[in-house]
């Protein structure tokens, strides 16, 4: 049998080995063999024992849940995302906003100029104009065919200009509402030749793409509100795991880029659909959001908890690495104030707040007492 005696000094490791089969004693690293001797005793005395701040417990049952791995996004829901663009097209006369600036519902964002603005004001006011003369003949016109004074066809007529006129009218004026002019400032003979963007929402400006004197197109995205009151977690699950997930499920999360800090969430919305890359989206809502200084765009490494099952652990810092395999050091004797130690090689399994699985429990006599606090101070050199 192969006996290992460690003695502590201030940062310093001094190990000696001595073999029942020959007398003779030689200095010798663990680290130096290639596995870790079964037969292999580490003694420790009492007051090395204490000195180092060790402790001792056995196997404990305790509950460990069922993890489903997930990458994914903090995002927010479209109707909290908002897109600016120009209803007709002009150059950008007036903006005064950088990323990052708050916004409330219904500010003045970008002012925009085009002179086609006031060609449409014009063509409203003669329209509106007009609609009063054709009313007035369609009005009569029916007064006439009810005498039989008029034909059907000057009716018919008259009722066909006062309709189309009137749903140009109607198309003007909303237009002007579009363009967030006034028509009533339009009939009192006010014409402007700019329109204002008006912000859908509150938020924060994520994106500005234009500068003074730009031209846009209907089409072309001037800039992006968000609002992150209402921020969530967009993640996606592999196909295989998704019949795991259900509403209410925990969901502990990272921000690997930001933070080492893990944070909370449930499971809200589960997706239906599978996309290309065979995952589905899961909606995730966040816990305790204003305490922390999340951004839309933030990548996230979650994971989320499915259901609990119970093993036999031990305190993950019991474990010891020793050429690719683990040990624990299990308490063989206790005499004459001296502690007998002997690895055993283990088999984990999951790790869950500071406990790991271990698969070989049969390996341990009931109640054995295992070395859970320090034992890596003995691995050192």
């Amino acid at each position: 049998m192969n006996r290992i005696l460690y003695f502590f000094v201030p940062f310093i490791l001094l190990m000696g080995i001595s073999s029942c089969k020959n007398a003779e004693t030689k200095d010798i690293s663990v680290s130096q063999k290639n596995q870790l001797p079964e037969d292999t005793i580490i003694e420790l005395s009492s007051e090395q024992f204490e000195q180092n701040g060790m402790s001792m417990s056995s196997l404990e049952e305790k509950s460990f849940p069922e993890l489903v791995q997930a990458n994914g996004l903090i995002d927010v829901p479209p109707a909290n995302r908002a897109v600016i663009s120009a209803p007709l097209g002009g150059y950008i006369k007036n903006t005064h906003l950088l990323i990052g600036d708050r916004v409330r519902k219904g500010q003045s964002l970008v002012t925009i100029e085009n002179p086609d603005f006031v060609s449409m004001q014009q063509e409203y006011l003669e329209i509106k104009e007009l609609l009063t003369y054709l009313k007035s003949e369609y009005e009569r016109q029916q007064i006439l065919i009810k005498e039989n004074i008029s034909s059907q066809k000057s009716f018919l007529r008259a009722e066909s200009e006062y309709k189309k006129a009137e749903a140009t009218y109607n198309g003007l004026r909303k237009q002007l509402n579009l363009l967030n002019i006034s028509p009533g400032d339009v009939e009192k003979g006010l014409i402007s030749t700019t329109s204002t963007l008006i912000a859908p929402i509150s938020g924060s400006i994520t994106q500005v793409n234009v500068s003074l004197g730009t031209y846009v197109s209907p089409a072309t995205p001037i800039i992006e509100i968000v609002d992150n009151d209402h921020i969530h977690l967009e993640l996606a699950v592999f196909e295989k795991d998704i019949m795991k997930i259900q509403k209410g499920q925990e969901i502990l999360f990272k921000i690997p880029e930001a933070s080492a800090e893990s944070y909370e969430a449930e499971v809200y919305l589960i997706g239906n659909a599978i996309e290309e890359n065979r995952t589905i989206r899961v909606h995730g809502h966040l816990k305790d959001v204003s305490k922390h200084n999340f951004l839309t765009g933030m990548f996230v490494n979650a994971t989320i908890i499915t259901s609990d099952k119970n093993a036999m652990s031990i305190p993950t810092e019991a474990l010891l690495s020793f050429n690719d395999s683990l040990y624990l050091l299990m308490l063989e004797s206790e005499k004459d104030d001296t502690y007998n130690f002997k690895p055993v090689k283990v088999e984990t399994g999951d790790a869950y707040k500071g406990y790991t699985v271990i698969k070989n429990p049969d390996d341990f006599p009931e109640n054995a007492q295992i070395l859970t606090k320090g034992a890596f101070t003995l691995m050192g050199e």
